[in-house]
């Protein structure tokens, strides 16, 4: 087994490149390969773990995005796997399709249908059994998390770090509070890069739904603090992530975006398409611009 981790720390990406070395999360639910497909063909498509349909599910849209010719990055879920023999057979069969990333997350679950019941525990087994996979990556929380406290996410990441080679932070709005948490990571010791994760252009309704209900809330007071919102909601708008990526470009330690498409995948290769060719960093008329 062999690690490697991003050179990109020592060298701060532009926007631009931020955008085309970005990860698109797809959801595995019902029309996910039309999303998969929407993808540019040089994407790299992240497939979270579905509680409702569980690993396989994972493992089937792994195949349909492979066949395709994207890279892969499959989510495996702590929490969702419900034995050892469980999280050697998942890991052989991503292997089996070329896959050489894997992000490891504690999931939601509230009680865990196995042995493990957070992220080091799956990584520290994968490490024991031996894998053949290059790049793994483990969960941060610039926002918090809301069911963890701060010291016990802190003391988990330091633990993480020993066997990950990256980070992907939570969906975050406010890049100021991205900054400041990288920079208190480094203090601490933490040099894993950072896939930084923002929310691609969904309908701002929608987005306050949702960014409640996965913690981010005080992110989302940012917000909605921001002129406008109320009316972008009543409107129908789309967040716009144009002025998030621009302010945490040239950011030392971002390695790339991990963007939360909701599998809106269409949406937001639009929105990126016409934020690249109106060549200002804004994207299309009908977003919601978002100061940073």
């Amino acid at each position: 087994m062999s690690l490697t981790s991003s050179t990109s720390s020592q060298n701060p990406l532009t926007a631009d490149r931020l955008l085309a070395d970005a990860t698109i999360e797809v959801i595995p639910l019902k029309g996910a390969g039309d999303q998969i497909q929407a993808a540019p063909a040089d994407a790299t498509v992240a497939i979270t773990c579905s509680p409702k349909f569980g690993l396989d599910r994972t493992v089937q849209f792994c195949a349909v995005a492979t066949g395709s010719g994207r890279r892969v990055v499959p989510h495996l879920a702590a929490r969702m796997v419900p034995s050892r023999r469980a999280l050697t057979d998942f890991v052989s069969q991503i292997q089996d399709l070329g896959i050489t990333d894997l992000y490891v997350i504690g999931g939601d679950g509230e009680r865990p249908a196995g042995p493990y019941s957070e992220a080091g525990q799956v990584l520290q087994d994968l490490q024991e059994h031996g894998h053949t996979l290059t790049r793994l990556g483990v969960g941060c929380y610039p926002e918090g998390h809301p069911l963890i406290d701060d010291d016990r996410l802190w003391v988990a990441l330091e633990r993480k770090q020993q066997l990950a080679t990256y980070m992907v932070s939570q969906m975050c709005f406010d890049a100021v509070a991205v900054r400041d948490w990288l920079a208190r990571a480094r203090q601490r010791g933490i040099s894993l890069p950072l896939r930084a994760g923002v929310a691609g252009p969904v309908k701002v309704a929608k987005l306050a739904e949702l960014s409640l209900r996965i913690g981010v809330g005080q992110s989302l007071r940012y917000l909605r603090k921001q002129h406008g919102m109320v009316g972008n909601v009543l409107r129908g708008r789309a967040y716009d992530p144009s002025p998030f990526v621009s302010a945490i470009a040239g950011t030392a330690g971002i390695e790339g975006l991990h963007i939360f498409s909701f599998n809106q995948v269409p949406e937001y290769v639009a929105w990126r398409d016409a934020r690249r060719d109106s060549g200002d960093g804004r994207a299309a008329v009908g977003a919601t611009q978002v100061p940073q």
